[in-house]
């Protein structure tokens, strides 16, 4: 068999894959171009990953041309701690190209071993040994996804089906870390498929997410709120209501943009404040509602008191209310009409305090 065709076995289902990415980057139109581009460049990295994979094999089994196989070696440990960078600078919003140095700079260290020896060697007889920093490969990796995964978890809004795709993303990084202890260095021929298949797979888990969450700030959207209502009726033990104050003045004065600034910096303390027992959503312009699971009385002023903690320490400011009730035990019509109840008089508050025309909220 020639190695073309060989090739083309070993790694078919990895091509549908990542075509089928391709093609859905293609037609999607929720992401912005920049990320577009990001996940292209991902796409190329992996298909040009798994052809150097394929041919160090190759060499390998023919035990010729030690330095070139040695040179794709490098090449390999480089590339998986490049490609999990690259996912993080495609996937997480805010973060900057330079989260790629310490990839290039585990990738300078690889580089010299082929001549030193200090992270692999191959001897004479072909056979790979590894050098004093032979795990430096797998632990730049494992670092990388930790932090993957982590800022992951840290910009959603902490509910199960977004933590669950999240899971499972960590669930392939965490296989390529240990399969390669459990069925040895064979596994290196399927590490492309296995990163193709997450990533595709969280994609498609992604664009479902894009129909639940509001466009502007992140948060969940008013769809997601009622279907909430539906599936966790038993659960809900409080609302909070949250009104931002002053946004149409600021929409007045300095603008629509300034207005979406401000509107995403507060969602942003909201985010920040709630937990996996609360899920927060935009339902209108200024207006927002917090469902709250299984969350006690406690954890919910708890709750509040972040939010009003973080808000503070922004130029904004917001109107809040609440009500709360033991799972089951009202009618959660009542419960969210108690809670703009309050939240109203708590605006009204504010605006006699500050001496503000109401006319301008």
């Amino acid at each position: 068999m020639n190695p073309f065709t060989e090739y083309i076995i070993q790694n078919w289902a990895m091509i549908l894959v990542l075509v089928a990415f391709a093609i859905m980057l293609k037609i999607t139109i929720f992401l912005d171009k920049h990320t577009v581009i990001r996940l292209y460049v991902l796409i190329a990295s992996v298909f040009l990953l798994s052809i150097i994979v394929f041919i160090e094999f190759y060499l390998a089994e023919i035990n010729e041309h030690r330095l070139a196989r040695s040179v794709m070696m490098a090449i390999r440990y480089s590339a998986t701690p490049i490609i999990i960078a690259l996912i993080l600078f495609a996937l997480v919003k805010r973060v900057r190209w330079y989260v790629m140095i310490p990839a290039f700079a585990f990738a300078v260290v690889n580089i010299v071993s082929i001549f030193t020896g200090i992270v692999f060697k191959i001897d004479e007889t072909g056979a790979l040994e590894r050098g004093v920093l032979g795990y430096l490969p797998y632990i730049a990796v494992g670092l990388y996804s930790i932090a993957l995964v982590a800022v992951l978890i840290k910009q959603s809004n902490k509910q199960a089906t977004e933590i669950i795709p999240i899971a499972f993303l960590a669930f392939a990084f965490a296989s390529g870390l240990v399969l390669p202890f459990v069925i040895g260095k064979e596994y290196s021929k399927i590490f492309c498929t296995t990163i193709a298949v997450a990533l595709f797979v969280y994609y498609v888990f992604l664009i479902l997410q894009l129909t639940k969450k509001d466009a502007l700030t992140g948060l969940l959207n008013r769809q997601a709120y009622y279907a909430a209502i539906r599936m966790y009726e038993k659960s809900i033990t409080a609302f909070v209501s949250i009104d931002m104050n002053g946004l149409k003045r600021i929409n007045d004065n300095e603008g629509h943009l300034a207005g979406d600034a401000a509107l995403t910096d507060l969602s942003a303390c909201f985010s920040r404040a709630a937990t996996m027992k609360q899920s927060v959503y935009r339902i209108g312009g200024d207006e927002f509602i917090v469902i709250c699971r299984k969350a006690n009385e406690n954890e919910l002023k708890s709750f509040i008191d972040r939010v009003k903690k973080y808000v503070g320490a922004t130029s904004y400011s917001c109107s809040i209310g609440y009500s709360y009730a033991p799972a089951g035990t009202q009618d959660l019509e009542s419960m969210v009409k108690k809670s703009d109840e309050m939240m109203y008089a708590d605006k009204a508050k504010y605006y006699d305090e500050s001496g503000i025309d109401r006319r301008q909220h």
